[in-house]
């Protein structure tokens, strides 16, 4: 089965494009995100998916996106922050080596910004970045093969760590 060198998961801010940048470069593999695949195959941003089409629109692409480079992709994937909400993708993780990188509200916040071009930020970005933060917490948690915390850390850091973690693991 082809399968991804690793899967990385958690909350806006949480590094998961950085990190896995740096991870996929230490590890000498290719670095996808799926929301970067997603807007290939839209052939326009997320943003505008949203707009266009509705949530329930993206989130059925992203849910296709998913299953496909989960079956085919063996870099490192990173997945938007609500790709964990839907039970069949959760059930999908539970094959692989996923990684929750959590992140606490304060980091999170002043990484994030006031949430340009992320559709479920565009109003009150700190109150809903905390609620989805919260929400979506115990479902990153169970697919979590490895959890790594990214508060006041470099990118770096964390990358190094992740990296000596699935090299030891694999």
């Amino acid at each position: 089965m082809t399968a991804p060198a690793a899967v990385i998961v958690g909350p806006p801010g949480a590094g998961k494009t950085t990190v896995g940048q740096a991870v996929a470069t230490l590890l000498g593999v290719e670095f996808v995100d799926t929301d970067h695949l997603i807007e290939q195959r839209a052939g326009k941003p997320i943003p505008e998916i949203f707009f266009d089409d509705g949530e329930d629109a993206f989130r059925a692409l992203e849910r296709e996106t998913i299953a496909a480079a989960l079956g085919s992709f063996t870099g490192v994937l990173a997945l938007g922050g609500g790709a964990i909400l839907h039970e069949g993708t959760r059930e999908s993780l539970r094959k692989h080596t996923v990684v929750f990188l959590s992140v606490e509200l304060p980091d999170a916040v002043r990484r994030v910004g006031l949430g340009v071009g992320r559709p479920l930020l565009a109003v009150n970005p700190r109150a809903t970045l905390k609620y989805l933060m919260e929400q979506r917490r115990p479902l990153y948690a169970a697919v979590a093969t490895h959890t790594i915390a990214t508060d006041a850390r470099a990118p770096e850091e964390v990358a190094t760590e992740l990296a000596a973690l699935l090299k030891n693991s694999g």
